[in-house]
């Protein structure tokens, strides 16, 4: 008998070690870590302490950096993201059709949502905390450009005040640093047109499509039965009286959302693992086909940031001719901004099409372009004491090395002469 329950436990063990061997590379990240199912709510992954960059080309030295960066970690930016979770429980609690677990999930989302009083969309302290840890990477990873007696940052945020709290945040970190760089501050309407700039007719038209993909593979992925059974008590009401999808995604949101706060009630609970990577996936098609190079938009979420990638490439022309210069250009916005920039620059896989989106989550993540504090950095660097030479670039995406569109020098180096001709030609 013992034998036969040890084949069996064995048997057990392969068929399961079988079956894992056909997950994506997303599914196995995110039952590594199920905050990754958070899409655009997950917070920044600092990277491991045993990541390293590659080491500068002999003879060259780092002097310019040139970045745009998400704001941290925060609360939902309306209202209506909580009441549409909490209001189909208060419904359901007042006729007496609330399961215990739906009473819990009830209590739970009323006493967090005393916390949000005019809080909808403001920075947190775990947001705030994201970029004081990238300020202080900027600093240890690049001393020639932060620490240099003339060093200078000209910062600039959207309007928008977790924007521009995030910025306030990094620039701490690089005074804590270095006290005498000079850092000039900015955010203004002025700096929208190309900080977060207004959707265009041209891709208003494209984006079309869209909604009507996305809401195909909402209701192919997400099966709300098991979560709304658990928490309601009489399926004949949740028939009539609960639109179970909407629910579930909601909650789902609110749940994924606590990762961007100290206090946050843990919810995961109420959700299997299976049911979290399908909301994810499901979103994953969503965010790529608005802001990935997808072809039933054709591809033009990439039009949104013709101006940010202008703007780097004009910005970086007033300052690679000074032999001097140390210091950099930092931007601080949204997601909507680092999507289709990443885009644009073509880093990494970040471009890639897929046809099929039923395998798109074999390709492309979007929680590793745009968590809370994403980032794109382009690294420059010259030759050392004046001696001739190119410049050389290289990117990194939410503090991680990936490769740009153009033959490198030796990855990740790239010659800013050929990155800047590939970018105008396709601006």
């Amino acid at each position: 008998m013992k034998k036969r329950l040890c084949l069996l436990a064995s048997a057990l063990v392969a068929l399961s070690a079988y079956a894992q061997e056909d997950w994506t590379q997303a599914r196995r990240e995110i039952h590594e870590n199920i905050l990754l199912s958070g899409s655009n709510l997950a917070a920044y992954v600092d990277p491991a302490p045993d990541y390293r960059l590659t080491s500068t080309p002999k003879g060259y030295e780092p002097f310019y950096l040139s970045h745009y960066g998400r704001h941290g970690s925060r609360w939902l930016t309306a209202e209506s993201q909580y009441t549409d979770a909490i209001e189909p429980l208060q419904k359901a609690r007042k006729e007496g059709k609330l399961t215990a677990k739906g009473e819990a999930l009830l209590d739970s989302l009323e006493d967090f949502y005393k916390c949000c009083d005019k809080r909808f969309g403001d920075l947190t302290t775990v947001g705030e905390r994201q970029h004081h840890r990238i300020g202080r990477r900027m600093t240890q990873r690049f001393p020639e450009i932060f620490g240099a007696k003339n060093a200078e940052v000209d910062a600039r945020s959207t309007v928008v005040l977790r924007c521009v709290l995030s910025m306030i945040a990094e620039c701490e970190e690089l005074t804590a640093y270095n006290p005498r760089l000079r850092i000039h501050n900015d955010a203004s309407e002025s700096l929208q047109y190309y900080m977060n700039a207004r959707e265009t007719s041209e891709v208003s038209e494209a984006m079309k499509p869209r909604d009507e993909i996305a809401g195909k593979y909402r209701r192919k992925w997400i099966h709300p039965e098991r979560f709304c059974a658990m928490l309601f008590s009489d399926a004949d009401y949740v028939r009539e009286h609960v639109d179970q999808s909407k629910l579930m995604r909601r909650v789902f949101s609110v749940c994924c959302n606590m990762q961007s706060h100290d206090n946050g009630k843990d919810l995961w609970p109420y959700f299997t693992e299976e049911e979290c990577y399908d909301l994810w996936r499901a979103h994953n098609v969503q965010w790529y086909l608005g802001f990935g190079n997808a072809l039933p938009t054709r591809g033009a979420a990439s039009l949104r940031q013709r101006l940010l990638l202008r703007n780097f490439l004009e910005t970086a022309d007033t300052i690679v001719g000074r032999k001097t210069f140390h210091g950099a250009t930092l931007r601080f916005g949204h997601e909507t901004v680092v999507m289709p920039l990443a885009l644009i620059m073509e880093l990494g896989n970040v471009a890639e099409t897929v046809e099929n989106l039923d395998t798109l989550d074999r390709v492309w993540a979007n929680y590793r372009i745009f968590p809370m504090a994403s980032n794109v950095q382009l690294v420059f660097y010259r030759p050392k004491k004046h001696r001739q030479g190119d410049i050389l670039v290289k990117a990194l995406l939410n503090e991680r090395e990936v490769s740009l569109p153009v033959k490198p020098v030796q990855y990740p180096y790239y010659r800013w002469d050929d990155l800047r001709a590939y970018y105008e030609k396709k601006l």
